[in-house]
């Protein structure tokens, strides 16, 4: 028989039921207790729902308070000195400083670094180690959820992260150390993980390698092959390898050869490798292929996908073929049953990560000879529907595409003959401070959105309101002392769905929610037709900002690329098409701010970076749409115009050039989680343009000291020049509170006044 098989299903409960309950406990209104209560209320719910879909492999230990990453790390005790761990296991409170960090009247510690999940809007934290790293077994979860879901009378296939892409996803703090060094230390700590499986039960372990999926050296696939050795020897529990993001390619070699049980690929992002995969895999192991994807919210064509399995059936044999997701379905919603506001002719093209069980079920026994026809019928008129709907193409938004023309792609003039008419338009202070958008949403501005959305209150009366907290937004950073200021964006749901509300080609779930990091979400929008701008979007909103007062006010939007990346794009035409429709959307609305006044605008590109293929060979592609897409966006204003955007946590140093060729005349990055370690790629590269360093992680409730923000402007003026630097937070304040943010912010201020008169007495001196 052919197997139904799951990787991962979304841990935060199709009413964000877990984000409630996390939040409600770092307030103190719930106990430890009730929030483990809670978190084994949803895993119940979702192996129930598993089974109910007749998944035959369902997935334990995928589960996590916040990150699954995190949770390996505490696993094999990989635990900073800074956290003061010394008890055999992690307890929540450790587990949460290193996440968010934790300050209080006797502790105050820093949180870890967060990075994104390879291609995705997923942050993980970063595991650290150092050069005499020891690990030792520190959290007995993946045993104890195995028996959990069995005491359920559900037996599940526990999930780990490898050993390897552990290590290499990790950061050794010291210099000439690398993360592989430590793998044998680390593999008798997952020897004896496998050990525990098996004694409780367990027959098969689904080990995720991820980063088999990058370039890799052969250093690097040697370690694989030393793991897997290894591994194999200590148990008797089957092992699935799984892999997913993109095809193995010159990897599989090795994969193959690794003395495994079976062997999972992704044949949605690697689907022109499938055929090759299917002739040259080993006769040992089973395949499981990764046939509906997991990363996007469509239905799946399954008389195609029922063709790739069978080919891999009549070459390998049915009992060999295992039928999956192509990764997790942690990228996708939960259930689209919820969604009884989207208009039903689009609901017939989707699919929720409930859905997609449902077509992992139908593909298994279609493939097993057990073919549901009307089932099959019913998925092969939706799609044809969807592909003749007129709702989708506009053609003069494909015409405005292929008009674009050199030109739009770049500014006036070069950045040097820029800066110096911005400088004397503005006339800012050397180290100008600024934020990067938001200020706190707090429970009032959510609770007036949503008395608006019920139509409690009409447009006229939430309008007013914004206007208020507006108001006392532009007042309380000029009080501060802030330069360049912000409007706040308190009309704004998400920094995505707020321009896909306006534009045309889009459309929104009501509970499509996603996990971005920890307790986040987002709910992303879905792309389904060409995109155009039927009218101005922020203009007047920064108007009115700009009327309070005589400070700059920053226009604030959300470039095309990071629009593309947070949203389900369509999947009909290349994204790259998508994005050009996006950017002379943007470009449009950056001309209007112009003309009323505006006269720095940015654009927020966080998601650059993320969006970049895995495979070195798909970087050239990529980023040369990507950037263009900016700077259609942004060259359609005058030199006076000073151009601002935002990168998210990324690591630049392998696409530096590209950055450099946005053409932005500010970047603001995110740097101080890694004690400015990001700043390097720019400094090495020699970055022409004006950098603003983040010095104040917003990811975290902690306050920083003065003195904290001081030594990391120390840091970055040793590298750049004070003419290059701005300062501001690492991202956006919409998610923390009024009392932090005004705190930090009003160190921040005085942090930059300190290090300017140091920069003058220095000149004076």
């Amino acid at each position: 028989m052919v197997i139904s098989a799951n990787l991962g299903f979304p841990r935060i409960g199709a009413k964000r039921e877990l984000k409630k309950a996390v939040e409600s406990f770092w307030k103190g209104n719930l106990s430890e207790q009730d929030l483990q209560k809670e978190a084994a209320n949803l895993r119940k719910t979702h192996w129930q729902m598993q089974k109910n879909a007749g998944i035959k492999h369902i997935p334990s230990n995928d589960f996590s308070l916040y990150d699954q990453v995190l949770d390996t790390a505490c696993l094999v005790g990989a635990i900073p000195e800074r956290y003061d761990f010394s008890g055999d296991k992690v307890d929540l409170a450790t587990y949460f400083a290193m996440a968010r960090g934790r300050q209080t009247k006797d502790v105050d510690v820093t949180a870890m670094e967060m990075s994104k999940w390879f291609d995705t809007n997923y942050h993980y934290i970063v595991p650290e180690f150092t050069a005499s790293q020891s690990f030792k077994l520190s959290s007995d979860k993946p045993i104890a959820e195995f028996l959990e879901a069995k005491n359920l009378g559900i037996h599940t296939r526990p999930v780990l992260l490898g050993p390897v892409s552990l290590l290499l996803t990790g950061k050794v703090k010291e210099q000439g150390v690398k993360p592989l060094d430590l793998l044998p230390k680390l593999l008798p700590v997952y020897g004896e993980i496998l050990k525990k499986l098996e004694k409780a039960g367990a027959d098969w372990v689904q080990i995720d390698e991820p980063c088999l999926v990058q370039d890799r050296s052969s250093a690097e696939l040697k370690a694989f092959e030393t793991a897997y050795s290894v591994l194999s020897k200590e148990t008797g529990l089957k092992i699935l390898l799984a892999t997913y993001f993109d095809r193995l390619g010159s990897n599989k070699t090795t994969v193959f050869g690794l003395p495994v049980a079976a062997i999972h690929v992704d044949a949605v992002r690697g689907e022109k490798e499938f055929n090759e995969i299917v002739e040259s895999f080993p006769s040992n192991k089973l395949l499981s292929v990764g046939a509906i994807d997991g990363r996007n919210i469509w239905r799946s064509d399954l008389n195609e996908k029922l063709k790739l399995i069978e080919k891999a059936a009549k070459k390998l044999g049915a009992e060999n073929i295992m039928v999956a997701g192509s990764c997790s379905l942690l990228h996708t919603p939960v259930d689209l049953d919820s969604e009884d506001e989207l208009d039903e002719e689009l609901k017939s093209w989707l699919a929720f990560a409930k859905q997609k069980l449902a077509e992992i079920t139908l593909l298994a026994n279609a493939a097993a000879g057990k073919k549901d026809e009307a089932a099959f019928a019913e998925n092969a008129k939706a799609l044809e529907a969807r592909k003749t709907s007129a709702r989708i193409h506009d053609k003069a938004v494909k015409e405005a595409v292929k008009s674009i023309s050199e030109e739009m792609k770049s500014r006036k003039s070069p950045y040097a003959i820029r800066s110096k008419l911005q400088s004397e338009i503005l006339n800012l202070p050397p180290l100008p401070t600024t934020t990067i958008g938001s200020f706190p949403q707090t429970a009032e501005v959510r609770s007036e959105r949503a008395r608006f959305k019920k139509g409690d209150i009409n447009q006229q009366e939430y309008d007013e309101f914004l206007k208020e907290e507006t108001k006392k937004t532009i007042k309380i950073q000029e009080d501060l002392g802030i330069d360049v200021l912000v409007h706040g964006e308190f009309e704004r749901n998400d920094m995505v769905e707020y321009f896909g509300e306006q534009l045309s080609g889009f459309t929104f779930s009501k509970f499509g929610w996603v996990q971005s990091y920890g307790s986040r979400c987002v709910k992303p929008p879905i792309i389904f037709g060409d995109v155009s701008r039927p009218k101005p979007m922020t203009v007047e909103w920064a108007k009115f900002a700009q009327s309070l007062t005589d400070k700059p006010v920053k226009g604030m939007l959300t470039g095309p690329v990071t629009i593309l990346q947070w949203s389900f794009v369509r999947d009909d035409q290349p994204r790259s098409e998508t994005c050009y429709q996006i950017a002379l959307a943007i470009r449009n609305e950056v001309q209007d701010l112009e003309k009323a006044g505006i006269k720095i605008i940015q654009i927020d590109e966080a998601a650059l970076r993320e969006g970049l293929p895995l495979r070195h060979a798909d970087w050239k592609e990529y980023l040369n749409w990507a950037v263009e897409s900016f700077r259609i966006t942004a060259s359609g204003v005058k030199d006076e115009t000073q151009i601002h955007t935002h990168m998210c946590y990324s690591e630049f140093n392998d696409i530096i050039a590209a950055v450099a060729d946005m053409d932005a005349d500010v970047i603001s990055i995110e740097t101080s989680r890694s004690q400015m370690e990001l700043l390097d790629a720019f400094v090495d590269f020699k970055y022409p343009n004006e950098i603003g360093p983040g010095v104040y992680d917003i990811h975290s409730p902690r306050v920083p000291s003065k003195e904290e923000m001081e030594e990391l402007l120390h840091k970055a003026l040793k590298v750049l020049s004070a003419k290059q630097i701005w300062v501001n937070p690492d991202c956006g304040l919409k998610t923390r509170g009024w009392p932090e943010v005004k705190t930090a912010l009003q160190k921040m201020v005085a942090a930059t006044q300190d290090i300017r008169k140091e920069l003058k007495n220095r000149q004076a001196a």
